[in-house]
Formats: structure tokens, sequence, C-alpha cells
């Protein structure tokens, strides 16, 4: 029987931005999932289960993936589904959320930070890892 393929959820309203991750991540052989705003990416969770979550900053709101982050680890069925954030705020605005110090991920309710552009080697080893320990769990 042939393993099933790890489910990654995109949200961002950068829809060129999602097209060329959800190629490169389909190469790579995970199956993918979209939502344009936090609330459509609560419609997808509703219905599916991801095995993570790569969401960015800014969407309606500055800290749009702040607040989805917060919400999805409110949630029991959600909670454990990693969640990897990418943005592009400290070039668009020179402000940086990049954490810095101890705790400051856990604070954001994130597992990983991410810089646009990606560095996809970067990128695609934390996922890796970020899949690894969730099928440890």
């Amino acid at each position: 029987m042939a393993d099933r393929r790890p489910a990654i959820l995109l949200v961002d309203d950068d829809a060129d931005f999602m097209d060329l991750l959800q190629e490169v991540l389909e190469a790579r052989g995970y199956t993918v999932a979209r939502a344009s705003c936090p609330a459509e990416a609560l419609e997808v969770l509703g219905k599916e289960t991801p095995d993570l979550i790569v969401t960015d900053l800014m969407m309606s709101s500055l800290d749009s993936g702040f607040v989805l982050a917060g919400k999805l680890r409110e949630d029991p069925r959600l909670a454990g589904i990693p969640i990897v954030v990418a943005t592009a705020v400290a070039r668009k605005l020179g402000v940086s959320f990049a954490p810095d110090k101890a705790g400051d991920l856990e604070a954001m309710k994130a597992d990983a930070y991410f810089e646009k552009p990606l560095d996809f080697d970067a990128f695609f080893a934390k996922v890796s890892e970020l899949l690894s320990r969730k099928r440890e769990r």
C-alpha cells in the first residue's frame, strides 16, 4: 500500500506566490490546498485536515497570519498542525517580525518563520523536519 502524500494548506492573498509554491510543493510530492484569506482557510479546515499550513502574515490586516495561527492553536482538532509563516512584511514595510529570541515562535503560535522570497533549501528542510516530527507524535 502506498503512503499518503503529505497535504499542505497555503494561505496567502498573493496568487502568484501561491502558484509558484504550489508548483514546487507538488513537484516534491505534496498535495496542496489553497486559501486566499484566513476565513477561507477556516472553511477549508472545516472539510479537511492538512499535515502542515503555510500562511502569510499580511492579508486582510497586518497580523492576519498571527490571528489565524492563534485560532488554530485554540482548536483541539487543529492545534497539532505545524504552522509555517512566510511573509514579505519586512521587505514591504521595513518591519521585521522575525523571531530573534527564545519564545518568539511560540508567541507567534508558529513553528517556523521565513521571509519572502523564500530560501527554498531552508524552507523545504524545515517542512520536512516539521512533518517528520508530526509523524513521530
